[in-house]
Protein backbone atom coordinates (compact mmCIF):
# COMPACT_ATOMS: atom_id res chain seq x y z
CA UNK A 1 0.00 0.00 0.00
CA UNK A 2 1.39 3.33 -1.06
CA UNK A 3 2.15 6.11 1.38
CA UNK A 4 2.54 9.75 0.41
CA UNK A 5 2.12 13.27 1.75
CA UNK A 6 -0.66 15.57 0.61
CA UNK A 7 -0.65 19.31 1.11
CA UNK A 8 -3.78 20.46 2.89
CA UNK A 9 -4.27 24.22 2.92
CA UNK A 10 -5.98 25.82 5.89
CA UNK A 11 -6.33 28.89 3.74
CA UNK A 12 -6.73 28.83 -0.04
CA UNK A 13 -2.93 28.98 -0.25
CA UNK A 14 -1.33 26.97 2.50
CA UNK A 15 -1.91 24.67 5.45
CA UNK A 16 0.64 24.47 8.27
CA UNK A 17 0.37 20.69 8.59
CA UNK A 18 0.17 17.90 6.07
CA UNK A 19 -2.19 14.98 5.71
CA UNK A 20 -0.82 11.51 5.31
CA UNK A 21 -2.13 9.76 2.22
CA UNK A 22 -2.55 6.00 2.39
CA UNK A 23 -4.05 3.98 -0.45
CA UNK A 24 -5.59 7.13 -1.85
CA UNK A 25 -7.21 8.20 1.44
CA UNK A 26 -6.15 11.31 3.35
CA UNK A 27 -5.41 10.49 6.97
CA UNK A 28 -4.02 12.53 9.88
CA UNK A 29 -0.21 12.61 10.00
CA UNK A 30 -0.10 10.53 13.19
CA UNK A 31 -1.32 7.52 11.19
CA UNK A 32 1.93 7.44 9.25
CA UNK A 33 3.94 4.27 9.80
CA UNK A 34 1.32 2.41 11.81
CA UNK A 35 -1.27 1.24 9.27
CA UNK A 36 0.16 -2.27 9.03
CA UNK A 37 0.22 -2.54 12.82
CA UNK A 38 -3.41 -1.41 12.92
CA UNK A 39 -4.39 -4.03 10.34
CA UNK A 40 -2.75 -6.71 12.49
CA UNK A 41 -4.16 -5.41 15.80
CA UNK A 42 -5.41 -8.36 17.89
CA UNK A 43 -9.09 -8.33 18.80
CA UNK A 44 -11.05 -10.02 21.56
CA UNK A 45 -14.59 -11.30 21.36
CA UNK A 46 -15.52 -9.00 24.25
CA UNK A 47 -14.29 -5.84 22.50
CA UNK A 48 -16.82 -3.10 21.74
CA UNK A 49 -15.82 -0.72 18.95
CA UNK A 50 -17.32 2.66 18.08
CA UNK A 51 -16.48 3.75 14.54
CA UNK A 52 -17.52 7.06 12.99
CA UNK A 53 -16.45 9.61 10.45
CA UNK A 54 -15.31 12.65 12.48
CA UNK A 55 -18.07 14.87 13.91
CA UNK A 56 -20.75 12.20 13.56
CA UNK A 57 -21.78 12.37 17.20
CA UNK A 58 -18.95 10.25 18.57
CA UNK A 59 -18.78 11.96 21.97
CA UNK A 60 -22.49 11.53 22.62
CA UNK A 61 -22.56 7.98 21.28
CA UNK A 62 -19.68 6.87 23.50
CA UNK A 63 -21.54 8.07 26.58
CA UNK A 64 -24.70 6.23 25.53
CA UNK A 65 -22.73 3.06 24.77
CA UNK A 66 -20.89 3.27 28.08
CA UNK A 67 -24.17 3.71 29.95
CA UNK A 68 -25.86 0.79 28.18
CA UNK A 69 -22.89 -1.61 28.27
CA UNK A 70 -21.59 -0.82 31.75
CA UNK A 71 -24.82 0.03 33.54
CA UNK A 72 -23.42 3.42 34.50
CA UNK A 73 -25.47 6.37 35.70
CA UNK A 74 -25.55 9.70 33.82
CA UNK A 75 -24.16 11.59 36.84
CA UNK A 76 -21.33 9.06 37.12
CA UNK A 77 -20.44 9.52 33.45
CA UNK A 78 -20.55 13.28 33.89
CA UNK A 79 -17.90 13.10 36.60
CA UNK A 80 -15.47 10.94 34.65
CA UNK A 81 -13.26 11.62 31.65
CA UNK A 82 -15.05 9.29 29.29
CA UNK A 83 -12.35 9.68 26.63
CA UNK A 84 -9.90 7.92 28.97
CA UNK A 85 -12.25 4.93 29.03
CA UNK A 86 -12.60 4.76 25.24
CA UNK A 87 -9.26 5.45 23.53
CA UNK A 88 -9.00 6.09 19.79
CA UNK A 89 -7.08 3.29 18.06
CA UNK A 90 -5.03 5.45 15.68
CA UNK A 91 -4.33 8.42 17.99
CA UNK A 92 -0.77 8.94 19.29
CA UNK A 93 -2.01 8.63 22.87
CA UNK A 94 -2.29 6.25 24.59
CA UNK A 95 -0.88 4.25 21.66
CA UNK A 96 -1.48 0.81 20.19
CA UNK A 97 0.67 -1.05 22.72
CA UNK A 98 -1.26 0.29 25.69
CA UNK A 99 -4.66 -0.25 24.04
CA UNK A 100 -3.65 -3.81 23.26
CA UNK A 101 -3.07 -4.51 26.95
CA UNK A 102 -6.26 -2.90 28.31
CA UNK A 103 -8.42 -5.04 30.57
CA UNK A 104 -11.47 -6.68 28.98
CA UNK A 105 -14.03 -5.67 27.97
CA UNK A 106 -12.18 -3.05 25.95
CA UNK A 107 -14.13 -0.12 24.49
CA UNK A 108 -12.23 1.34 21.54
CA UNK A 109 -13.00 4.10 19.05
CA UNK A 110 -11.75 4.81 15.55
CA UNK A 111 -12.47 7.15 12.63
CA UNK A 112 -10.74 4.92 10.08
CA UNK A 113 -12.58 3.63 7.01
CA UNK A 114 -13.81 0.04 7.24
CA UNK A 115 -11.08 -1.34 5.00
CA UNK A 116 -8.28 0.06 7.19
CA UNK A 117 -9.60 -1.38 10.46
CA UNK A 118 -8.07 -4.56 11.97
CA UNK A 119 -8.40 -7.53 9.65
CA UNK A 120 -9.88 -9.66 12.44
CA UNK A 121 -12.84 -7.27 12.54
CA UNK A 122 -13.62 -8.08 8.93
CA UNK A 123 -13.71 -11.73 9.96
CA UNK A 124 -16.46 -11.14 12.50
CA UNK A 125 -14.46 -10.66 15.69
CA UNK A 126 -15.61 -8.04 18.23
CA UNK A 127 -18.78 -5.93 18.15
CA UNK A 128 -18.72 -2.82 15.98
CA UNK A 129 -21.09 0.12 16.45
CA UNK A 130 -21.05 2.47 13.48
CA UNK A 131 -22.84 5.81 13.57
CA UNK A 132 -23.45 8.05 10.55
CA UNK A 133 -24.70 11.64 10.55
CA UNK A 134 -26.31 13.63 7.78
CA UNK A 135 -23.46 15.24 5.84
CA UNK A 136 -24.76 18.80 5.84
CA UNK A 137 -24.80 19.04 9.64
CA UNK A 138 -21.55 17.11 9.78
CA UNK A 139 -19.62 19.45 7.48
CA UNK A 140 -20.77 22.48 9.50
CA UNK A 141 -19.66 20.82 12.74
CA UNK A 142 -16.36 19.71 11.17
CA UNK A 143 -15.70 23.25 9.97
CA UNK A 144 -16.41 24.71 13.42
CA UNK A 145 -14.16 22.06 14.94
CA UNK A 146 -11.30 22.97 12.60
CA UNK A 147 -11.76 26.64 13.39
CA UNK A 148 -11.77 26.04 17.16
CA UNK A 149 -8.50 24.11 17.33
CA UNK A 150 -5.27 26.07 17.16
CA UNK A 151 -3.44 22.96 15.93
CA UNK A 152 -5.68 22.71 12.86
CA UNK A 153 -4.89 26.31 11.84
CA UNK A 154 -7.81 26.45 9.43
CA UNK A 155 -8.63 30.04 8.46
CA UNK A 156 -10.47 29.52 5.21
CA UNK A 157 -14.15 30.24 4.64
CA UNK A 158 -16.93 27.73 5.18
CA UNK A 159 -17.58 27.72 1.43
CA UNK A 160 -13.97 26.65 0.82
CA UNK A 161 -14.15 24.03 3.55
CA UNK A 162 -17.42 22.64 2.21
CA UNK A 163 -15.89 22.42 -1.26
CA UNK A 164 -13.01 20.39 0.20
CA UNK A 165 -15.52 18.09 1.90
CA UNK A 166 -17.42 17.52 -1.35
CA UNK A 167 -14.12 16.80 -3.13
CA UNK A 168 -12.94 14.31 -0.47
CA UNK A 169 -10.02 16.52 0.56
CA UNK A 170 -10.35 16.35 4.37
CA UNK A 171 -8.89 14.09 7.04
CA UNK A 172 -10.15 10.47 6.99
CA UNK A 173 -11.00 10.76 3.33
CA UNK A 174 -14.38 10.71 1.64
CA UNK A 175 -17.43 10.81 3.91
CA UNK A 176 -19.43 9.36 1.03
CA UNK A 177 -17.20 6.29 0.79
CA UNK A 178 -16.85 5.99 4.57
CA UNK A 179 -20.59 5.66 5.24
CA UNK A 180 -21.38 3.56 2.17
CA UNK A 181 -18.64 1.09 2.95
CA UNK A 182 -20.06 0.46 6.41
CA UNK A 183 -23.62 0.47 5.06
CA UNK A 184 -22.63 -2.44 2.84
CA UNK A 185 -21.61 -4.34 5.99
CA UNK A 186 -24.66 -3.40 8.07
CA UNK A 187 -25.98 -6.97 7.94
CA UNK A 188 -22.72 -8.47 9.25
CA UNK A 189 -23.36 -10.28 12.52
CA UNK A 190 -20.79 -8.15 14.38
CA UNK A 191 -21.91 -4.76 13.00
CA UNK A 192 -24.76 -2.41 13.91
CA UNK A 193 -25.34 0.71 11.80
CA UNK A 194 -26.91 3.67 13.62
CA UNK A 195 -27.85 7.20 12.59
CA UNK A 196 -27.12 10.24 14.73
CA UNK A 197 -30.50 11.81 14.06
CA UNK A 198 -32.29 8.82 15.60
CA UNK A 199 -30.93 9.78 19.03
CA UNK A 200 -33.25 12.77 18.78
CA UNK A 201 -35.97 11.22 16.65
CA UNK A 202 -36.43 7.77 18.21
CA UNK A 203 -34.08 7.29 21.18
CA UNK A 204 -36.09 4.39 22.62
CA UNK A 205 -35.70 2.26 19.51
CA UNK A 206 -32.01 3.11 19.21
CA UNK A 207 -31.25 2.21 22.85
CA UNK A 208 -33.22 -1.04 22.49
CA UNK A 209 -31.22 -1.95 19.37
CA UNK A 210 -27.98 -1.19 21.17
CA UNK A 211 -28.94 -3.24 24.22
CA UNK A 212 -29.85 -6.28 22.10
CA UNK A 213 -26.71 -5.95 20.00
CA UNK A 214 -24.50 -5.76 23.10
CA UNK A 215 -26.28 -8.67 24.76
CA UNK A 216 -27.62 -6.55 27.62
CA UNK A 217 -30.76 -8.24 28.97
CA UNK A 218 -33.45 -5.95 30.38
CA UNK A 219 -37.21 -5.97 30.87
CA UNK A 220 -39.51 -3.19 29.72
CA UNK A 221 -39.14 -1.16 32.91
CA UNK A 222 -35.35 -1.46 32.87
CA UNK A 223 -35.25 -0.40 29.21
CA UNK A 224 -37.42 2.63 29.96
CA UNK A 225 -35.04 3.61 32.78
CA UNK A 226 -32.10 3.16 30.43
CA UNK A 227 -33.74 5.33 27.77
CA UNK A 228 -34.47 8.05 30.32
CA UNK A 229 -30.85 7.96 31.47
CA UNK A 230 -29.64 8.24 27.87
CA UNK A 231 -32.02 11.15 27.30
CA UNK A 232 -30.50 12.83 30.33
CA UNK A 233 -27.05 12.37 28.79
CA UNK A 234 -28.22 13.98 25.56
CA UNK A 235 -29.68 16.95 27.40
CA UNK A 236 -26.48 17.38 29.40
CA UNK A 237 -24.41 17.22 26.23
CA UNK A 238 -26.60 19.73 24.37
CA UNK A 239 -26.55 22.14 27.30
CA UNK A 240 -22.83 21.84 27.93
CA UNK A 241 -20.45 24.71 27.34
CA UNK A 242 -18.60 22.58 24.81
CA UNK A 243 -21.65 22.68 22.55
CA UNK A 244 -22.42 26.36 23.04
CA UNK A 245 -22.15 26.84 19.30
CA UNK A 246 -24.74 24.09 18.78
CA UNK A 247 -22.52 21.70 16.82
CA UNK A 248 -24.76 18.79 17.86
CA UNK A 249 -28.09 20.19 16.69
CA UNK A 250 -30.00 18.44 13.93
CA UNK A 251 -30.67 20.88 11.09
CA UNK A 252 -27.68 23.04 11.96
CA UNK A 253 -26.82 23.40 8.27
CA UNK A 254 -29.96 25.45 7.55
CA UNK A 255 -28.49 28.43 9.41
CA UNK A 256 -25.27 28.43 7.36
CA UNK A 257 -25.83 27.02 3.87
CA UNK A 258 -26.76 29.51 1.18
CA UNK A 259 -29.25 28.46 -1.50
CA UNK A 260 -26.41 28.19 -4.02
CA UNK A 261 -24.26 26.08 -1.67
CA UNK A 262 -27.19 23.80 -0.92
CA UNK A 263 -27.88 23.27 -4.62
CA UNK A 264 -24.23 22.40 -5.28
CA UNK A 265 -24.11 20.09 -2.27
CA UNK A 266 -27.30 18.30 -3.36
CA UNK A 267 -25.85 17.76 -6.82
CA UNK A 268 -22.66 16.19 -5.42
CA UNK A 269 -24.70 14.16 -2.93
CA UNK A 270 -26.85 12.69 -5.71
CA UNK A 271 -23.78 11.89 -7.79
CA UNK A 272 -21.96 10.11 -4.97
CA UNK A 273 -24.90 8.54 -3.14
CA UNK A 274 -27.30 7.95 -6.02
CA UNK A 275 -26.75 4.21 -6.18
CA UNK A 276 -27.11 3.70 -2.42
CA UNK A 277 -30.36 3.10 -0.52
CA UNK A 278 -28.88 4.79 2.56
CA UNK A 279 -30.94 7.85 3.47
CA UNK A 280 -30.67 10.61 6.10
CA UNK A 281 -32.87 13.04 7.95
CA UNK A 282 -31.67 16.58 7.24
CA UNK A 283 -34.07 18.11 9.74
CA UNK A 284 -36.51 16.96 12.41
Amino acid sequence: MAESEADTPSTPIEFESKYFEFDGVRLPPFCRGKMEEIANFSLRSSDIWIVTYPKSGTSLLQEVVYLVSQGAEPDEIGLMNIDDQLPVLEYPQPGLDIIQELTSPRLIKSHLPYRFLPTAMHNGESKVIYMARNPKDLVVSYYQFHRSLRTMSYRGTFQEFCRRFMNDKLGYGSWFEHVQEFWEHRMDSNVIFLKYEDMYKDLGTLVGQLARFLGVSCDKAQLETMVESCNQLIEQCCNSEALSICRGRVGLWQDIFTVSMNDKFDTVYRQKMGKSDLTFDFGL
